[in-house]
């Protein structure tokens, strides 16, 4: 069983502290203490590159010449490592008797301090981890915290009332497509800190249990007894909320600038004069139709493909179909509705009638479905087998490769 020991934070600006020793140990406990704001002086008679560099650039004050007694007095902290046990004993017994806390770096059981594993964030979190006096653990638990620091897995938001100068930030973050195993480290990060989180239907709604009570959630999706809010009132909501100090999420499927209408909502901020940062999101364009095992470009089959909001009619159908050959596979989003009409406008444009068509809908969803037909059949299969809202519609040769690749185990009937 590890000694008792009492965990402690030391504002070490401007404080005198004493290195002891020459080598990469000593260097990195120097280059700690520095970054700390100490005044930093070492004791060796001879240094490494890395401590070599700090003296020539001043950050540091060596002393070229063996360690002797009376080199502590006055400094708030030592470290010693020298890699002599001699000289180590010395030091800490000087210490111990000046009521100095000394760092040993040969041997900890005989240290009267530790420093610990560190993890910084970038906005002021500082984690400490002692392993009871096993480096190798204590820094396998520190990377481990580091890591969800850095994808805002552990509570990360201030708790305490901010007091901010001036607007806050609206984060367009592109949530991906529904899965929240898919959405960017950027952006839960960024949802583990917001104040404020304006969110779509699409959007993996999964992450929202993970927030704060105290995060105002707003929904502007249609969902029952809920009225959706139209793209002028989100914006108004994004300004209103970010000129209060505020930090907003605007949480959205997909990717925000493709057809999420990110675009309107950077320049509604930008004419108020507040500070918008976009983070990409996957879009459902590609991942969806992958998850049906359906490659929307595929060497020899189809190398290129275009996206198309079927939401706007047929013009925009029968303008991709004109401008691009029959081998570039034509992707529809927001199809369902207009799918019979597309179907048709598309075999007018000369697509023939036996082109291959998938229906994907739901997709990273457990009940993800894809209906397989053609041009002159899958109207028919939608609506005989009930296809709905949210669904991707792709449109070419690739389709026929889903068979071959397999991966649509997992999707319902």
């Amino acid at each position: 069983m590890s000694s008792p020991s009492y965990p402690l934070v030391l504002d070490l600006d401007g404080r005198r502290v004493v290195v002891v020793g020459g080598g990469p140990v000593a260097a990195r406990r120097a280059m700690s203490l520095i970054t700390a704001g100490a005044l930093v002086e070492v004791i060796a008679p001879w240094v490494c590159e890395e401590l070599a560099l700090m003296v020539a650039d001043s950050t540091l004050t060596w002393h070229a010449r063996e360690y002797a007694v009376g080199d502590i007095s006055g400094a708030w902290l030592v470290h010693t490592a020298t890699g002599d046990l001699a000289t180590d004993d010395a030091v800490a017994a000087e210490a111990e008797g000046l009521r100095m806390w000394c760092v040993r770096a040969d041997n900890a059981s005989r240290s009267a301090a530790w420093t610990p594993a560190v993890a910084r964030s970038a906005d002021g979190i500082l984690v400490a981890v002692s392993g009871g006096r096993d480096p190798g653990r204590s820094r396998a638990i520190r990377d481990a915290v580091a890591a969800a620091l850095d994808t805002g897995e552990l509570p990360v938001r201030a708790t305490r009332t901010r007091r901010r100068e001036g607007p806050g930030t609206v984060h367009l973050v592109g949530g991906g497509p529904g899965d929240e195993g898919l959405i960017t480290v950027r952006g839960r990060r960024l949802l583990a800190f917001a104040d404020v989180v304006v969110v779509d239907r699409l959007a993996p709604r999964g992450v929202l249990e993970h927030l704060s009570r105290d995060v105002e959630v707003i929904d502007c999706g249609k969902t029952p007894g809920h009225h959706q809010l139209t793209q002028d009132q989100i914006n108004d909501v994004l300004v209103d909320r970010a000129l209060r100090g505020l930090d907003v999420v605007r949480l959205k499927g997909g990717d925000p600038f493709v057809l999420g209408r990110g675009g309107e909502e950077v320049l509604a901020c930008h004419a108020a004069g507040v500070r918008v940062e976009v983070v990409p999101g996957v879009t459902s364009a590609v991942s969806v139709p992958a998850a049906a095992g359906i490659p929307v470009t595929h060497r020899g089959v189809a190398s290129s493909f275009a996206l198309i909001s079927a939401h706007d009619g047929i013009e925009p159908i029968l303008d991709a179909a004109r401008e691009h050959s029959p081998t570039t596979t034509l992707v529809l989003l927001m199809g369902v509705r207009l799918l019979r009409d597309s179907a048709a406008a598309l075999v007018a444009a000369g697509r023939g009638l036996d082109t291959p068509a998938a229906i994907i809908e739901r997709g990273w969803s457990p009940r993800q479905r894809t209906t397989i037909g053609t041009l002159g059949t899958i109207a028919d299969l939608a609506e005989a087998r009930g296809v709905e809202s949210p669904a991707v519609v792709v449109v070419g040769e690739v389709v026929t490769l889903r068979e071959q690749l397999g991966i649509f185990g997992t999707e319902i009937e």
